[in-house]
């Protein structure tokens, strides 16, 4: 409780952020649908905010070193706010796709600033505990963004002042702190080759996650609004998903300490192609919300478990470069998916984003299958415990992850025989 009542004021701003945040990546898509833009045209300008938020990820962290955290957080809301706003004036899609791109840059580097902020005043002892009071404050600030838009339609301007002033409101309790600002982060630094080396499973999970994920993020609220009489039924439909995903992964995680994580990444996969077919089959059914709900439990948790399945065989100097890679190829993949599933709903109609996402689970779930017929080198009594993680976020993170500071687990792959089965045995031993 001490440690928490030290970062009361940054968890605070986050509150404050996330909520503005959360309220406009819902809000944009369905105001990019009102003013006429087509399903392409928007899936290009969420590839554009991804785009950004990986830029971000490897360019802030430099700018940061020279102005510091307190004003670079100012600076990145600021940015924000003013994107924001020239979003609600503009209705040319280049100018969007530009705007786009500032805001997944600042959003990242505003999720560098608070989470190296919150690992400069954790311990060895605090670090699990305040990373999930963290991930609790994120899911739950973005969940409450997505009532926010009801307060008034979408083509008029009051969704997105409501928006701006949130995001203003969380620079005071950071920038009236007393507290001192850690110090400058380091570059990002990370390792594809790496992360598939140590695990084609965690890999494997962490794209399906941005392909899936990501892509819901940006054309969820287009679906939902094609088949909706209400904004409110928008809500309903992002916010139940959010809920599945956040009240269904610690439990999922819990399940994955006991047994083999690749065999839950493929029932999460299995899941996911059930569950968001049954979404697309349900449109108007009195169980539409329930499988909708299903759908967040199955796929919302893949990012975490993906990282956990990295961390098992991981040396606890690699965990930092490694589950930065897990989070910029999530990002990368939701900066893939969306522009030919925006295509793809504006061809064959908005339900064929969900057919997609069975297609992507179903063949993601076989190339996982195929990961069994290779020993893996930890046994399931040998695997980090799950530690719960949204993937939104900045690689600075991982250095208030708890799994980074754990003994070493294994020297090499667990599940593709890389240098020899064999030792790999004998160093997870």
């Amino acid at each position: 409780m001490k440690v928490l009542l030290t970062v009361t004021s940054l968890l605070l701003s986050t509150a404050l952020l996330l909520v503005g945040h959360g309220l406009q990546l819902t809000l944009l898509p369905l105001r990019a649908g009102a003013v006429g833009m087509s399903e392409f045209i928007i899936g290009l300008s969420a590839s554009c905010y991804f785009l950004g938020f990986v830029v971000g990820c490897l360019a802030i962290p430099r700018i940061l070193r020279r102005v510091g955290h307190i004003r670079g957080f100012g600076v990145l809301t600021a940015i924000m706010i003013c994107a924001l706003l020239s979003l609600e004036m503009l209705d040319q899609w280049q100018a969007w796709l530009v705007l786009r791109f500032f805001t997944g840059a600042a959003i990242s580097g505003l999720y560098t600033v608070i989470e190296s902020w919150l690992n400069s005043q954790s311990t060895a002892e605090t670090r699990g505990r305040i990373l999930s009071v963290y991930t609790f404050v994120t899911l739950i600030a973005m969940m409450g963004g997505q009532f926010l838009i009801n307060v008034g339609p979408v083509d008029s301007s009051t969704p997105f002042s409501i928006a701006a002033i949130f995001l203003a409101l969380a620079i005071l309790p950071v920038g009236m702190t007393r507290r001192m600002a850690p110090q400058p982060v380091e570059p990002t630094q990370f390792q594809f080759s790496l992360l598939y080396r140590r695990s084609r499973s965690a890999f494997a999970g962490a794209l399906l996650s941005g392909l899936v994920v990501g892509s819901f993020w940006s054309l969820g609220a287009v679906f939902a609004s094609s088949y909706s009489t209400s904004p409110m039924d928008v809500t309903w439909f992002m916010s139940t998903a959010i809920a599945g995903g956040a009240l269904l992964q610690y439990p999922i995680g819990l399940v994955s300490d006991r047994f083999d994580r690749r065999i839950v990444l493929t029932l999460l996969c299995v899941g996911g192609a059930v569950t968001a077919a049954a979404v697309a089959m349900s449109i108007g059914l009195p169980w539409y919300l329930a499988s909708v709900f299903l759908f967040g439990a199955m796929v919302m948790p893949l990012y975490a478990i993906a990282l956990a399945t990295a961390a098992d065989v991981s040396k606890s100097d690699e965990f930092v470069q490694i589950g930065t890679s897990v989070l910029l190829l999530n990002a990368i993949g939701a900066a893939l998916a969306p522009l030919p599933l925006g295509q793809l709903m504006a061809i064959a109609g908005p339900s064929a984003l969900f057919w997609a996402f069975t297609g992507l689970c179903l063949a993601m779930a076989m190339f996982l299958a195929v990961q069994f017929r290779q020993p893996r080198a930890v046994s399931v009594d040998e695997q980090i415990p799950f530690e719960a993680a949204a993937a939104d976020g900045s690689p600075v993170g991982f250095e208030m992850d708890p799994r980074g500071v754990e003994e070493e687990a294994i020297a090499d792959s667990p599940d593709s025989p890389i240098d020899g089965q064999a030792d790999n045995r004998e160093n997870a031993a």
